[in-house]
């Protein structure tokens, strides 16, 4: 009865890798296969434009390394990331918070969560023409800033180098909020008011209730936000490059447009390998962070 049993026995256990069998497949052509070429080719000296490439180890990641611009690129890459997550934090977690408190009528809270949300519901394309329509010397922000006294002539907020990273920075604050303050607001909605109640029995006072009940409460989401926030955020491309390409001269390059343009305007295939590579290891470190994270949780 045993052997009998033991065909059934396997069956059962081969079945739940036969349903994924399919994603699995399609996981390995279009991921893993392309991650093991890329690989390859960062040891090449330039494929693709070379009909013979000869293997010259890893000189290509030594002069990705130590590039002037690859730095000023980690540079501008760490500031737009970096603000961005702690921004999107803070303002979330303000907007979250206040679309939560009962001080307002349901009503006006409704209108408010719509107006909140619209960064979330527009595309990149579209932040990127609105933002550089009013962000113009022409355009409304100018025109306001001016009318306010706060400037005295037209700032090219995206065509300057001084003010160029501050300003595509501030865009994806703006576009990536509302995905923290729905994930918050939610938390939020989940904490139990049997533990605000407790602690205004024991004498707690709205910053102390904050502190002891929201944030530890709101920590799990919260790292787990921050975690794939700085994922996302790191790999930014479609943003800077319809705003400003990288550029001027380099102030707004990040590793994305970077490697793209090693590819696709040098024709550095190799060396885009390598960068493609660095960015890789970047991403899997903050991956295991949050793999780490999540298992901790759970």
């Amino acid at each position: 009865m045993t052997l009998k049993s033991r065909p059934g026995s396997l069956g059962k256990r081969l079945t739940p890798y036969l349903y994924l069998s399919p994603t699995m497949v399609l996981m390995i052509i279009l991921m893993l296969v392309p991650i093991v070429i890329v690989i390859g080719y960062s040891f090449y000296d330039n494929v693709i434009m070379n009909k013979h490439p000869v293997f010259i180890g890893i000189k290509n990641y030594a002069e990705i390394l130590t590039d002037k611009n690859f730095h000023q690129t980690i540079y501008n890459t760490a500031f737009f990331t970096i603000s961005s997550v702690v921004f999107h934090m803070i303002i979330g977690l303000t907007f979250s918070m206040l679309l939560n408190s009962k001080l307002l009528h349901q009503t006006t809270r409704s209108i408010f969560r719509v107006i909140y949300v619209l960064p979330w519901v527009f595309t990149a394309a579209i932040i990127a023409i609105l933002w550089r329509l009013m962000l113009n010397p022409n355009g409304i922000v100018n025109y306001f800033l001016n009318i306010f006294g706060t400037i005295d002539s037209k700032v090219e907020w995206l065509g300057s180098r001084d003010t160029a990273l501050y300003a595509v920075t501030f865009i994806n604050i703006w576009s990536g909020y509302p995905f923290y303050m729905v994930s918050l607001l939610a938390g939020l909605q989940g904490i139990s008011i049997d533990l605000y109640e407790a602690a205004e029995v024991d004498g707690a006072n709205s910053v102390q209730k904050f502190l002891y009940i929201t944030i530890p409460q709101l920590k799990p989401i919260i790292v787990s936000m921050a975690m794939l926030d700085c994922i996302w955020t790191m790999q930014q491309f479609s943003l800077i490059w319809m705003t400003t390409g990288g550029g001027p001269i380099r102030a707004t390059e990040m590793l994305s447009t970077y490697t793209y343009k090693l590819a696709f305007s040098k024709y550095e295939f190799s060396q885009a390998s390598s960068s493609a590579v660095i960015i890789l290891i970047f991403s899997m470190l903050l991956a295991f962070i949050y793999v780490r994270k999540q298992k901790a949780r759970d």
